[in-house]
């Protein structure tokens, strides 16, 4: 039994500040071209990470803290390789909250029963942000281009925009309380923001949009994209 517990607990990826620390001295060593190392620093990478120790002493190694040496070869080179266990990390992470369906840009919704639609088939883990709108009704035209730029952001987010009298409640939806912004998940209703724009500045942008509906927690982690020009780097 203690065999089996020292296999699972040697699998498992550590948390914490050491877990952390002995994960990225994993990747490292791992990273290296140790056919064209000298043979000094060979050896020193037999002693950090040698398979062949007794299973305990392995265990200790890992925890131990680092020595001059190796902090001084962890430390070479070590921009590059720090971009893709960086790199490594986030992909693990996005997987890890990266579920339910994705979606590119805002859907125009033609009618009340496209509106209903939406909000009681779209998948339970996705949130539902909609728009509704007149055209020539101030603020409007510019929320919907926030929405534009917001939706290329949170593609986990399913972002809609309705005209008032195509939904067929034009007589809730007046001008006055225009525009509105729903916020729905699992067809719950989360956010009711009548004359939305009321809470923003006179000039507002998509980040002030995005920092409203953060506010009230409407909104995912935003996704960061690793740069291409990084990709390029490591490989080079």
């Amino acid at each position: 039994m203690s065999d089996r517990l020292i296999d699972m607990e040697d699998n498992v990826t550590q948390t914490g500040p050491k877990g952390v620390i002995n994960d990225w001295r994993r990747f490292k060593l791992e990273s290296m071209d140790q056919e064209n190392l000298p043979s000094a620093k060979k050896e020193l990478l037999r002693q950090m990470s040698s398979p062949h120790k007794a299973r305990e002493d392995t265990r200790a190694n890992l925890n131990r803290k680092m020595s001059v040496q190796e902090y001084e070869l962890l430390k070479e080179e070590d921009e590059g390789c720090l971009k893709k266990y960086r790199r490594r990390c986030m992909q693990e992470m996005h997987d890890k909250l990266s579920f339910g369906p994705r979606f590119e840009g805002v859907h125009d919704l033609d009618s009340g029963e496209a509106f209903l639609e939406v909000i009681e088939k779209e998948h339970h883990t996705t949130m539902v942000v909609v728009h509704i709108y007149k055209v020539g009704v101030k603020g409007c035209e510019e929320l919907n281009t926030c929405l534009d730029c917001l939706a290329t952001e949170y593609p986990s987010v399913k972002f809609c925009r309705i005209d008032a009298v195509a939904s067929g409640a034009a007589e809730r939806f007046s001008d006055e309380v225009l525009p509105t912004l729903l916020v729905y998940k699992a067809g719950e209703l989360l956010g009711n923001f009548l004359a939305c724009t009321q809470h923003l500045n006179e000039e507002f942008f998509a980040t002030d949009v995005e920092a409203f509906l953060n506010s009230y927690g409407l909104l995912p982690e935003k996704e960061v994209p690793v740069a291409e020009d990084e990709e390029e780097n490591d490989v080079e």
